[in-house]
């Protein structure tokens, strides 16, 4: 594959270098043009040894070759990585004053843009307009995570991590053109476009409930699972909607998501996006219990407390026996409801036993099964499930595979059930 990476000028350059090494390690043709400011951030000589090629940020280096229509038409991707509130708003108004913003203009193929600046840029509205506008031109926008930024900011704005950034680029291209039929252990056969027009929600990551300005009780869940059960059902054709708790992975342009902390926010968002969706999928870890009450100033250590730190906990609402309750209220049999189970075995029973016990209060229509632990599922790549089906005392078992050949198969076992 032939790739322009352009970079445009903000401190999150150097993660571009990382970037490019993982297209070209892959076997992927890449050409790097920088803006003039990036060049202030990472040098030239630097991306000519990572890429093996000539670096230019002017029109007029080999002005014989055409370089500012030449290097976007022979392209198969352009990613701008990272992509400024400046850069974003000159591609938004055409305006082309150096090789990187010609080669967008010239560019007829996939164009994938992401956005790294402070929080407050972001957010502008000069900046959200500048997003939207290219967003409806066909671009793909990559949205910034949420984490720390220059200096001791933290908030949305911080550029991705690049492994999430390259599979996101190759989810763009192969979103243009049909996929290949998958080996054993799911995938959208050729491409399949089985959920088009269906609305979904997806919950991912895990709820945060507050002790005080400083701790809260958490778990250790990433969010990978659920990013990838979103991004599968958005390249089958869904609208997707993507509740997030905490979560600070890249997730692909044209999933509208809604950030949340704790699990009643997680229950809100939810529940809103629920009223008219087809299918809603549980994969957030909420906690299961929150504090009484939550001190206003940080809990001071003390030489007196001899017997330690007390703190009164209470139940939180389980969300999925919350939405089941609803559509059974509603006398309807929408949404499909999935529900996820990390579980560990312990002395009362196996994995499985508590899984099959949890499915049966729950109510739901499906439930993916997962072993948790040391080691185990949270924050890793690769991962094995167990689907259990309402009506059915049969498992099946899915991996060890990747998240994403996990999501697929989970569709896979979905969409068929939706008629």
């Amino acid at each position: 594959m032939r790739v322009v990476l352009g970079v445009s000028g903000g401190i999150a350059a150097y993660k571009a270098c990382s970037l490019l090494r993982l297209f070209t390690e892959h076997g992927h043709d890449v050409t790097v043009v920088p803006t003039a400011a990036a060049l202030q951030f990472v040098g030239a000589p630097t991306w000519s040894a990572l890429s093996g090629k000539p670096v230019s940020t002017e029109v007029w280096t080999s002005v014989h070759e055409v370089p500012h229509v030449r290097i976007g038409q022979s392209a198969d991707l352009v990613v701008v990585a990272p992509a400024t509130a400046d850069l974003l708003a000159k591609a938004a108004h055409g305006l082309a004053d150096d090789l990187l913003t010609n080669t967008l203009l010239t560019a007829r193929c996939p164009v994938a843009f992401a956005p790294a600046m402070h929080t407050e840029m972001w957010e502008h509205p000069a900046t959200q307009a500048n997003v939207a506008t290219l967003r409806e031109r066909g671009a793909h926008v990559i949205d910034p995570a949420v984490g720390r930024l220059t200096g001791k900011d933290i908030g949305a704005g911080r550029l991705p991590e690049p492994e999430q950034l390259y599979a996101a680029c190759l989810a763009i291209v192969d979103s243009g053109r049909a996929a290949p039929v998958h080996e054993a252990g799911g995938g959208a056969v050729g491409g399949a476009r089985d959920l088009e027009g269906r609305r979904v929600v997806v919950s991912a990551g895990g709820t945060r409930e507050p002790l005080d300005p400083v701790r809260y009780l958490g778990n250790r869940s990433s969010g990978k699972q659920g990013v990838a059960v979103a991004r599968a059902a958005a390249d089958r054709g869904a609208k997707v909607t993507l509740v997030a708790a905490n979560v600070s992975l890249a997730v692909p342009d044209g999933i509208d998501v809604v950030h949340v902390e704790t699990t009643l926010e997680l229950q809100r968002a939810v529940e809103e996006a629920a009223a008219d969706a087809d299918v809603v999928v549980m994969a957030a870890a909420p906690a299961d219990f929150r504090p009484v009450s939550v001190s206003e100033s940080k809990i001071k250590k003390s030489s007196d407390r001899e017997a330690g730190l007390r703190v009164e906990l209470v139940e939180n609402p389980d969300i999925v026996r919350g939405l089941v309750a609803a559509r059974e209220a509603r006398g309807t049999g929408a949404p499909f409801i999935v529900s996820f189970a990390a579980e560990t075995g312990d002395a009362n029973g196996s994995v499985m036993d508590h899984a099959r016990a949890k499915f049966l209060r729950k109510g739901s229509d499906l439930q993916v099964v997962n072993e948790v632990g040391a080691d185990l599922t949270f924050g890793k790549d690769d991962t094995t499930v167990h689907l259990l089906r309402r009506g059915s005392d049969e498992a099946t078992t899915v991996g060890p595979a990747s998240k994403d050949v996990v999501a697929d198969a989970l569709w896979d076992a979905i969409s068929p059930l939706l008629d």
